[in-house]
């Protein structure tokens, strides 16, 4: 499986971004996807999952209300609706299943919330 990630940028706080994650490959193994992200000088952590059967999400605390996960099943592409962005969302996001599989990371889409 290869992801690639896309749709990061520069938005001022409060405003708003949707990334992408465009899988290809043999998918269909893969009971959930993940949005995870890596501050400067952090670990990467989960943002939020989607099942791939029902669709079910989850959230961090600090983005419940503002990020939106979905996925396009037929278009193997799993989404990040960020509205009311904050300086401390800035991190490059990664896509991944969840758990995640080392040998699936791509090379992320920057994001960077600015005063």
């Amino acid at each position: 499986v290869q992801l690639e990630e896309s749709g990061g940028g520069l938005v001022q706080a409060g405003g708003s971004l949707r990334l992408s994650c465009a899988a290809s490959g043999s998918t269909s193994s893969i009971n959930a996807w993940g949005w995870y992200r890596q501050a400067p000088g952090k670990q990467r952590d989960v943002v939020a999952v989607i099942t791939s059967g029902d669709g079910s999400t989850s959230y961090i605390d600090s983005v419940k209300g503002r990020f939106t996960i979905s996925r396009d099943n037929a278009k193997n592409t799993v989404y990040l609706q960020m509205n009311s962005l904050k300086t401390e969302d800035t991190a490059v996001y990664y896509c991944n299943s969840m758990p995640f599989r080392r040998d699936f990371w791509g090379t992320g889409t920057l994001v960077t919330v600015s005063s």
